[in-house]
């Protein structure tokens, strides 16, 4: 088969060559089977090296023909890589030499070892049979129970770290980094709660980040929260079924400073959507500072239901310095136009070149559309029965540009009691008003399931 490549060759396949094609591709699909090795037979090493790896195969001829034992590959290192090829062969040697005999024997018999210390016997009682994250620093609030065995720097990590824990029976407590407190749970009861947290009925659903700060939010803690929330979100088949494309590829957007909240508006209609009980719009309009919004489910996307919302809004929150939306007919039109001078606000519209200048509501709109799509399934009739729960997630979801906060806290000033506090059992420090010099003797209370309360403090 060689000759037909040559240069000039006329390409004929005859028979000859159909055999040798045969014969080769009979010789590439069979798999080298590797055998036991015969300790009476001599042994052979082949190796080969690279600029990048070596490689060796250790095996035996059985009648003429080469039989593998064990193969064996290593990639090579900065400094390896100047190796000759002298030493890069006595490299994939020694490398073989220092594999483990594949044909020893894994399951040697140990003695189990039945003695337990008299101290473990006062330590503290599991509920389930896997140990928890924080056991070792339960036991050492509780009854001054180290690990024995741990190393210099070992001690000092626990040391450092077992100070920001205490004990108040039955619970674990941790001072965060936020100086807040929250309780340390484990095992299936924080399963429960990051699920609650993520797929619950007012809950989103929402990324593993957002998700994780929730849980914070609720007053609890644990070591792998992000880790934990990120399969979540990895396994949830609505997540990536509904997941949006990053937008990391877009021209960087340049921020509106507000000063005040509902300072600036943005208005923009959602649509058309599946009739669901004769609404086939979504009217949002959003606050540009807290990030708070206003959702109305409507029939129709004219002038006359915008102005209508508009002097609802203006009754509750007062008027706006400005409303910001794009050039639709439902806004560009004389009855909008009239109801703005009326009210002395000024109405400020993105154009082609700089579409970014409407992007928070734009955000809004996706992050309405994605917790529908995610909480509403296949019954896309029921979406104006779920908007008033898609609403309460996203005003309690945390907002990275206003500082860790939710619109609902930013708005009133304290965090939302929502559905997945309930079955779980949360103590708050209450303050109260009280001086600096008194607070940190101040007691906890114990705050009794299904009730709240709110965190107060003065300077």
């Amino acid at each position: 088969m060689t000759h037909l490549l040559e240069k000039n060759a006329l390409f004929v396949f005859f028979d000859d060559c159909i055999q040798a094609f045969r014969t080769l591709k009979e010789k590439l699909t069979q798999a080298s089977i590797l055998i036991a090795p015969d300790w009476d037979k001599p042994f052979e090493l082949m190796c080969d090296a690279s600029d990048f790896d070596v490689k060796a195969v250790l095996g035996q001829r059985i009648e003429k023909h080469f039989r593998p034992i064990y193969y064996a590959s290593k990639t090579m290192i900065e400094a390896e890589a100047n190796y000759t090829t002298r030493e890069g062969n006595a490299s994939s040697t020694d490398h073989l030499s220092r594999l483990k005999n594949p044909y020893e024997n894994v399951f040697d018999p140990k003695e189990i070892n039945e003695f337990f210390p008299l101290e473990t016997i006062s330590k503290l009682a599991h509920h389930d049979q896997s140990t928890s994250w924080f056991v070792d620093f339960a036991n050492y609030h509780a009854g001054k129970f180290i690990i024995k065995g741990m190393s210099t720097q070992q001690k000092n990590k626990f040391f450092k770290d077992v100070k920001h824990y205490f004990w108040d029976d039955p619970y674990l407590f941790k001072t965060c980094a936020d100086q807040v407190i929250r309780r340390c749970v484990a095992g299936q009861e924080a399963s429960n709660i990051l699920t609650t947290c993520h797929s619950g009925p007012t809950e989103g659903p929402y990324g593993a980040n957002y998700t994780a700060k929730k849980v914070f939010d609720l007053g609890f803690y644990w070591s792998t929260i992000y880790k934990d929330a990120f399969e979540l979100v990895k396994n949830c088949d609505s997540c990536q079924r509904q997941g949006k494309i990053s937008q990391k590829d877009e021209m960087p957007k340049k921020a509106i400073q507000v000063c005040e909240i509902f300072y600036i508006w943005g208005i923009d209609f959602m649509g058309r959507f599946p009739n669901s009980k004769g609404n086939k719009y979504i009217l949002a309009v959003v606050d540009y500072l807290s990030k708070w919004v206003e959702a109305r489910a409507l029939p129709t996307n004219d002038a006359r239901v915008v102005v209508k919302i508009l002097k609802y809004l203006f009754s509750r929150s007062g008027t706006p310095k400005a409303i910001i939306s794009n050039r639709d007919t439902y806004i560009c039109n004389d009855q909008f136009t009239k109801v703005m001078s009326k009210y002395r606000v000024t109405h400020r519209l993105s154009t082609a070149y700089h579409p970014q200048t409407s992007g928070q509501v734009e955000v809004t709109n996706r992050g309405l559309k994605r917790i529908l799509e995610r909480t509403v399934g296949e019954n896309r009739a029921l979406w104006t029965d779920k908007l008033d729960d898609a609403l309460w997630a996203f005003r309690t979801a945390f907002k990275t540009p206003k500082g860790q906060l939710s619109s609902f806290e930013a708005l009133l000033g304290r965090g939302c009691t929502t559905d997945a506090s309930t079955p779980h059992r949360i103590k708050f420090l209450v303050f109260g008003y009280l001086s600096r010099s008194t607070r940190s003797s101040h007691p906890l209370i114990e705050i009794s399931q299904g009730k709240s309360i709110s965190l107060i403090s003065i300077a």
